[in-house]
């Protein structure tokens, strides 16, 4: 049975962090090593991660490196950027050649919600990915989805040709109204589909959990990391086939692989502990952004929307006064880009952003904080 382990190539490591593609390809050689070595296949990227460089730079360290037999690569149909079939034929053969591969074992529609299944239908993307697989040049066909429970049950129903489902699952979402990582999982369930899970620790934010939270962990698992509890939530669901973490240095893979080499589910009392720290972090979550960045390529004022939300969180969450080091760092970020006061509302940004942050609204805020 194959690890539930899966390398996620939206957040590898670098040498410089405002720089997407300054990729440290010596440390992330090693942790592919490693990976592998210790029984771990799956790879999954796409192609706007790191500034579209992900593909490429997988190539360098993975496919070019050992036989096609000891990895597992998923990749996804950009649906969010393609507007003509052509488009979409052209793309996926540019993937292929980025990623130095004759076949992807795993081809998802990328980011599906209401605005991109419509676009989905009407470029035939089911149709496609299907004579895709008919050709050999992808294994299995599936979908990743950012939106409601209701519009993933209607998507499954008209389109049962879709083999696997990748969602947002963490013991923090798995109640959220926005997000409905419980209430998509059963839809899932519901359709007999597997579940591949993306954003266990929400962008690293349940691997930094209040105090609270980290001491009710350690006192029931002295050895293990916090950061491996939401990895752990996510695994223990039954019909979750793969569980991917976005690995930005050697330490986070040599953590995880060590506890998911021989996994064990989280019991009845520790599903209760998640349970009850999804409690205490929502209520010191300011703005629930991941930083996945998908909100930054189309911005016109250059807005560094993730860097900001992540400043005004730390902000909030310890209740700073005065000269902080956030201010100093907001101020480090708007000589390059724009401020948040100079956000001119397009919503470009929240029409793609998969936890459904009202960006415009926060940017007011964001900007009495740091500019008031």
């Amino acid at each position: 049975m194959a690890k539930k382990l899966g390398f996620g190539c939206m957040r590898l490591p670098l040498l410089d962090p405002a720089d997407q593609a300054s990729f440290d390809k010596e440390q992330l050689k090693r942790m592919v090593d490693t990976f592998i070595e210790r029984g771990f296949t799956y790879f999954d990227t796409a192609w706007m991660y790191h500034n579209f460089q992900s593909e490429e730079v997988l190539k360098k360290v993975l496919v070019q490196r050992y036989p096609r037999d000891k990895f597992t690569i998923t990749s996804k149909l950009p649906i969010m950027m393609i507007y003509t079939e052509a488009k979409q034929r052209e793309t996926f053969e540019r993937q292929l050649q980025k990623v130095g591969v004759d076949y992807f074992d795993y081809y998802l529609v990328h980011s599906l919600n209401e605005n991109t299944y419509k676009n989905a239908v009407k470029l035939h993307s089911f149709e496609y990915l299907q004579q895709l697989k008919a050709q050999g040049k992808i294994k299995h066909m599936g979908i990743s989805f950012h939106d409601s429970a209701e519009l993933l049950d209607r998507i499954l129903t008209e389109h049962p040709e879709i083999e696997l489902v990748q969602i947002q699952l963490n013991y923090v979402d798995w109640n959220s109204d926005s997000i409905q990582s419980g209430k998509c999982y059963d839809v899932i369930c519901k359709h007999n589909k597997p579940v591949v899970v993306m954003e266990p620790i929400k962008g690293g934010t349940l691997a930094n959990v209040p105090e609270e939270v980290k001491s009710m962990f350690k006192q029931s698992e002295p050895d293990l990391s916090v950061a491996s509890w939401a990895i752990r939530f996510a695994a223990s669901q039954p019909q979750v086939m793969m569980v991917l973490s976005g690995m930005s240095s050697y330490e986070q893979l040599d953590d995880n692989t060590s506890y998911m080499q021989d996994f064990k589910p989280l019991s009845e009392d520790q599903m209760a502990l998640t349970t009850k720290a999804a409690e205490i972090i929502n209520s010191t979550i300011a703005v629930p952004c991941t930083a996945c960045r998908y909100c930054v390529k189309g911005c016109p004022k250059k807005i560094a929307i993730p860097e900001y939300f992540s400043l005004y969180n730390q902000k909030k969450r310890f209740g700073k006064k005065g000269f902080v080091t956030e201010v100093a760092y907001y101020n480090n970020l708007i000589v390059d880009h724009g401020k948040a006061s100079e956000c001119i509302e397009c919503k470009k940004c929240e029409k793609i952003c998969p936890q459904h942050i009202k960006v415009s609204e926060v940017m007011k805020d964001v900007a009495k904080e740091f500019e008031g």
